[in-house]
């Protein structure tokens, strides 16, 4: 019977758990952050009072969304808000946002991700004439949809959910159909 420890079994899991729901917070209180550096009071701050009803609603503690929004008055707190533009698998148009305290250290990892998934870097404003801002939450709809063939798709998909998982990157956008 050894190696069949229900505790190890539980252990493992919550590990897997406590890794995930570690990742949405830190996104999250960075989000806090960025839109907090102007106004620090969410009755007069519409981004940041999303972006705490966001926190609340993933069940971030109350102590981190405090934190964050410190740490936005504090001096030191130097986080840059990013939009970046590259070309997925098919020719796909991508947008995405980032939040960073090093913009090249962000750009550096993303661009490797980028290559690492059959993706391709783009200059800034050659891709972002293909969507358009849509709503008040900053949502990026694309103008035209694009049509993915199948193997396309698939490699699409991976490098969507490679983006994702990067701890800087906040939102992925893509024109595909």
């Amino acid at each position: 019977m050894s190696g069949h420890s229900k505790w190890a079994q539980i252990k493992h899991q919550k590990g897997v758990t406590d890794l995930r729901r570690g990742r949405v917070f830190s996104k999250l209180c960075a989000a806090i952050t960025a839109a907090a550096r102007g106004e620090p009071n969410p009755d007069f701050n519409p981004r940041l009072r999303d972006a705490i009803l966001k926190a609340k609603q993933s069940q971030v503690p109350g102590e981190n969304i405090e934190r964050a929004v410190k740490r936005a008055a504090e001096a030191g707190a130097a986080l840059e808000e990013l939009t970046l533009e590259a070309y997925g698998p098919g020719g796909t148009a991508i947008l995405i946002e980032a939040i960073t305290d090093n913009r090249n250290r962000t750009i550096a990892e993303v661009k490797h991700v980028l290559v690492d998934h059959a993706g391709k870097w783009a200059e800034p404003g050659s891709v972002r004439w293909a969507f358009e801002l849509a709503g008040e939450h900053g949502i990026w709809r694309a103008k035209f949809q694009q049509p993915v063939t199948g193997g396309d798709t698939e490699h699409l998909r991976a490098l969507i959910k490679a983006l994702e998982e990067h701890d800087d990157v906040q939102r992925v956008f893509t024109s595909a159909a």
